[in-house]
């Protein structure tokens, strides 16, 4: 994918290949390579630009996101920081193309027996935070208000079963929760009341 060219420009962004000179922002279309939820950034990959181009959640609150999947395509302004590119504004995103998570295996007869004792052994629904989720790998952690000490796990199949879109930090959900042999598990999710 080619960034857009400014014109009189004879390379790929403003001031040569890879390069970005002047305060003026250039026009890239780029690949998400990866972003983290719970730090807050990630790193675009564009043709034509020498460099990652960092991507930082505050960019993309005007589309209503704190974060993006890897394989996004993302159209974003550039400019030249002294560390490097950095987006300054988000001006598309496309979803299409984002990397899904592989989808688990059916659950073995064992599997289900230890979900089913679990949901047995939860509590009733109770309040909790969304620590970080990742949905790439299938798992993240929720905690209690007032108690950040206490992880509680959450599994993908758990989020899917809700049929909750994406979750963000500090996202306030309800949850059954209950005891495993690893710690505590949120087995059952909904939005709060």
């Amino acid at each position: 994918m080619q960034p857009e060219r400014a014109s009189g420009d004879s390379e790929a962004i403003a001031g040569g290949p890879g390069g970005l000179t002047g305060d003026a922002p250039a026009l890239a279309s780029g690949r998400v390579k990866w972003f983290d939820a719970t730090r807050g950034f990630g790193f675009v990959v564009a043709d034509g630009v020498d460099g990652d181009i960092l991507l930082h959640f505050s960019v993309l609150k005007d589309h209503g996101r704190r974060s993006l999947p890897e394989g996004a395509l993302v159209e974003c302004e550039v400019v030249r920081q002294n560390r490097g590119l950095q987006a300054s504004r988000v001006i598309s995103i496309d979803l299409s193309q984002a990397l899904i998570p592989r989808t688990s295996p059916p659950a073995s007869t064992a599997e289900r027996a230890d979900r089913q004792a679990l949901l047995d052994g939860a509590g009733p629904f109770e309040l909790v935070e969304v620590k970080w989720f990742n949905r790439v790998k299938g798992y993240g952690f929720l905690n209690r208000p007032g108690q950040p000490e206490h992880d509680i796990f959450l599994h993908m199949e758990t989020v899917r079963r809700s049929a909750l879109g994406d979750l963000q930090p500090g996202q306030q959900l309800t949850a059954r929760v209950a005891e495993s042999r690893k710690g505590l598990t949120a087995v059952d999710l909904q939005p709060p009341d």
